[in-house]
């Protein structure tokens, strides 16, 4: 009950976002989640001394990193986990700090620097560009409960959206050409295990995260913060 009164804003907001997820309202939020995807093997692929040669996102929902170099293993792996790592750190942040506004515009900052870096298509350049100059926008014009509710609502989503992709990629449509799929390829066994692994430790993270890292409380006070 106590954890009701404390986090009653955090199920709602998730009851929303189940509610909405076959809508065309959270398609944008479904792509930006395909943006993290794709950057963090785009990260992964640079932090393993790789080079990224281009990044795109679709109206679909589908994305791609082409790129040469890095560490194989780590980069297949750092999608999912990777999106997810973001999503939840995103979360825990707008929870647990008040540094709302300085994250939205570092966000936004690094759509665009990843756009003039690495995008080309014009839909995921409309898209990234847009967002990106919002995200800013929201973070100079906007209050601190604006920022703080966006940060929530895209972590959440991506939370949601991780363990539901991985089961729907790469164990529910095994035949699919996703990053398991390439990984049992190119390092042995199956997908639906690489699937199975990353599912379970997504949901672990998220158990222990939020159990964690959320606190006894965190409803947002609306006009209590600047």
């Amino acid at each position: 009950m106590h954890a009701l009164r404390g986090h009653w804003q955090l199920i709602v907001l998730i009851g929303l976002v189940f509610a909405l997820w076959p809508t065309p309202v959270i398609i944008p939020l479904k792509i930006l989640i395909v943006f993290l995807h794709e950057l963090s093997h785009a990260a992964m692929t640079v932090f393993t001394g790789g080079d990224v040669l281009s990044l795109t996102i679709s109206a679909d929902q589908g994305g791609a990193v082409w790129s040469r170099g890095g560490n194989r293993f780590l980069t297949l792996t750092a999608g999912y986990l990777g999106s997810l790592l973001i999503g939840l750190a995103l979360l825990i942040a707008a929870t647990r700090s008040h540094a709302d506004r300085i994250i939205m515009g570092l966000f936004g900052a690094l759509m665009l620097l990843v756009t003039a870096l690495y995008i080309r298509d014009g839909f995921a350049i409309l898209f990234c560009v847009g967002t990106g100059a919002a995200m800013l926008a929201t973070a100079r014009f906007l209050p601190h409960d604006v920022n703080d509710l966006i940060l929530r609502v895209i972590g959440l989503t991506s939370m949601i959206y991780v363990p539901y992709d991985i089961f729907s990629d790469t164990i529910q449509r095994s035949n699919l050409r996703s990053d398991a799929r390439m990984l049992a390829e190119e390092f042995g066994g199956a997908t639906v295990v690489w699937g199975g692994i990353w599912l379970v430790i997504s949901l672990v993270v998220i158990g222990v995260s939020l159990w964690r890292g959320l606190g006894p409380a965190s409803n947002i006070t609306f006009g209590k913060t600047s």
